[in-house]
């Protein structure tokens, strides 16, 4: 559990500063930011992040703080930022409700303060009330992108996340998000890719619904996560897990687990990945760029066995569904799909009724193996997912590049067709991406081929 965003520097922890790290690390918190406000808060932070290894901080001044700023200010911060446990600029950005500052001074130190940030390579933590464009321009003018950063405290729609996001940026929630007129809220963490989402606490201010009125801690962003998990659809642990790799990712801080994984979990689902190899090249596929899915590394060194991939399964019955989608085509290992299916509903029992087996693939299994195959799956996949990703064979071509070149996309849809008399339950998908029709994708998968859709939202995935 990390918590991105805490100000265990302020006096409101004077009295029992050491208690409530205690008590953090006692509640599974393994990596806080302490973040600084003003010079003397960044000082502070710092020594906080020398006494404790799992703490680290951020140094910089505040909106409210900014009338204060000297040179000699940016003098002793750029020596804090040459600390490797000062790991970002911040917090940093606009506040228009209190306008503690005059907001001509807080552009101007926005702007320096981002150019500093530029100056080190370290990210920014933006701080932003009430002054949405303001600080959407300064960020792009600045090309803060080079840096990337954090939105801190995020209030903001799904349309300021996107432009965030196309900066760089993570976006990061707080105990608001737990509080039960939040729904809004929630929709936008719906809306976000889990590879951008980051926790905090924000302490001692605003606690989460279970604390409301309280002093807030990082032992509380539990919470948090708790409710970005419910929000998401995920387990607890998913969310740690990804939290953790985008701590990595933006900060190198933490210690991801980067062991590549033939099997891995994702809610009460198990995945088997067996294979890094596709007859498809999908321009948004990121199989070699970034092969990471929901915070596991799917890059494999060697493709798994059969046995290696049973023993990893251990007992079946545990998992709602076992699913084989890794990052790679599947089909290309069509008799260890066969042979790892079959001891799957061996040992879930006669009928195996109490785990399914799901067979995601780009519905080429046909043209690898040069026969129809689905017959060879009748009683051991319970559900196909197949990518349709286009609604003609041009469009196709032009999204997956396929090896197979011409008819590919109507072998595809012959695939489909032919599943219906083998497997109980066949799903055609596209990845919403703009340049996929999804209206006559689904007309096609439910009229012309009677099959169920489903649109997988792009670059979410599991």
């Amino acid at each position: 559990m990390i918590d991105t965003h805490a100000h265990l520097e302020m006096p409101q922890f004077d009295g029992d500063r050491e208690d409530v790290i205690k008590r953090a690390v006692d509640s599974g918190i393994s990596l806080i930011i302490d973040v600084g406000n003003d010079l003397s808060g960044s000082r502070t932070a710092l020594e906080l992040a020398r006494r404790y290894d799992f703490i680290y901080a951020s140094a910089g001044i505040h909106p409210h703080e900014v009338r204060e700023v000297t040179i000699e200010t940016y003098k002793e911060i750029r020596e804090l930022l040459s600390d490797p446990k000062v790991v970002a600029v911040g917090e940093i950005g606009l506040d228009y409700y209190k306008d503690y500052s005059p907001r001509d001074i807080q552009q101007r130190e926005f702007i320096n303060q981002i150019r500093i940030a530029k100056e080190f390579k370290k990210p920014v933590i933006v701080h932003s009330r009430d002054a949405r464009e303001d600080t959407l321009k300064i960020l792009k003018d600045e090309g803060v992108s080079e840096v990337g950063g954090i939105m801190h405290y995020f209030s903001g729609d799904e349309d300021m996340a996107r432009r965030c996001m196309d900066m760089g940026f993570y976006i990061s929630f707080a105990g608001p998000v737990t509080y039960p007129n939040a729904e809004r809220l929630r929709n936008v963490v719906k809306s976000i890719p889990t590879n951008r989402l980051l926790t905090e606490t924000d302490c001692p201010y605003l606690a989460p619904q279970q604390m409301r009125g309280k002093r807030n801690e990082p032992a509380y962003v539990r919470y948090v996560a708790e409710k970005i998990a419910e929000a998401k659809g995920l387990s607890l642990e998913d969310i740690e897990r990804i939290i953790e790799l985008n701590v990595y990712n933006l900060f190198r801080i933490g210690r991801p687990d980067k062991m590549g994984r033939i099997t891995y979990k994702i809610r009460n689902s198990l995945y088997l990945n067996i294979t890094n190899r596709c007859t498809n090249e999908c321009f948004f596929c990121t199989r070699i760029s970034d092969p990471w899915v929901q915070g596991y590394n799917l890059k494999l060194e060697g493709e798994p066995s059969a046995e290696e991939i049973i023993k990893k399964i251990g007992d079946p019955n545990v998992y709602d569904e076992v699913v084989f989608c890794g990052y790679g085509e599947p089909t290309l290992r069509l008799s260890l799909i066969k042979e790892v299916s079959k001891k799957i509903k061996e040992m879930s029992g006669s009928t195996g009724s109490r785990c399914k087996i799901r067979l995601n693939t780009n519905g080429h299994g046909n043209l690898i193996n040069k026969r129809n195959i689905l017959p060879e799956l009748k009683g051991i996949i319970d559900t196909i997912s197949i990518s349709l990703n286009a609604e003609n064979s041009e469009k196709y071509n032009e999204i997956c590049h396929p090896v197979f070149k011409n008819g590919t996309y109507e072998a595809v849809k012959e695939f489909i067709k032919e599943a219906k008399k083998y497997i109980p339950e066949v799903v055609a998908t596209i990845v919403d991406v703009a340049e996929i029709d999804e209206e006559k994708c689904k007309e096609i998968a439910e009229k012309e081929l009677g099959v169920k859709f489903r649109e997988r939202r792009y670059n979410v995935v599991g």
